[in-house]
């Protein structure tokens, strides 16, 4: 069996975006691949750097939040999260989205992981924080159509989510077994 070249790379030929909004950008590719072979319709969806954040406060609970997740219709439990905006550090943005989705800050941080949910078909990463230590600082300041509870779990009551798939989120999911893996 041939060995794949993993350094080859795809030569994008023509790029079209098919749209552009702030929370959808789609374009279609044609790519040339390393063999000379074409690939006239090549998807990609355009996303900014997505952060999440696994934080623990002072007394050891995890903070957590429950929201609705339209395209599954289903409320889940999530970690803090959300979306880098233009010029944010990926440390900047996780403190931000903590702040406030959850009024909670301070604490030691440290970059857990960067993972991709599809490097197939998306462009952007999620970069996975651990914050130990934080504690209430503020309100929540929601967006207009954010609308979450905040939930301060034990660690045996996450590890109990994640072992009856209580978590649908994977970019969630992987950091949480990672920071508790020898516990589960």
């Amino acid at each position: 069996m041939e060995k794949i070249d993993y350094k080859k790379t795809w030569k994008v030929l023509e790029s079209e975006y098919l749209i552009k909004r702030p929370w959808l950008t789609a374009r279609r590719d044609k790519c040339e691949l390393p063999d000379g072979r074409i690939v006239p319709e090549y998807y990609v969806l355009e996303y900014p750097d997505w952060v999440n954040i696994i934080a623990i406060t002072k007394d050891g609970h995890f903070v957590m939040e429950r929201q609705y997740r339209h395209a599954l219709g289903c409320t889940c439990y999530e970690l803090p999260c959300g979306v880098m905006e233009e010029g944010e550090t990926p440390l900047e943005a996780a403190k931000r989205e903590l702040q406030e989705e959850t009024g909670f800050g301070g604490g030691e941080w440290k970059e857990l992981m960067v993972l991709s949910a599809n490097p197939s078909t998306m462009t952007n990463l999620a970069h996975s924080f651990l914050a130990i230590g934080v504690e209430k600082i503020s309100e929540q300041h929601l967006d207009a159509t954010e609308e979450l509870e905040v939930h301060l779990l034990t660690r045996e009551e996450v590890c109990s989510l994640l072992r009856n798939n209580e978590m649908m989120q994977s970019l969630m999911v992987a950091p949480l077994m990672k920071y508790l893996s020898p516990e589960l």
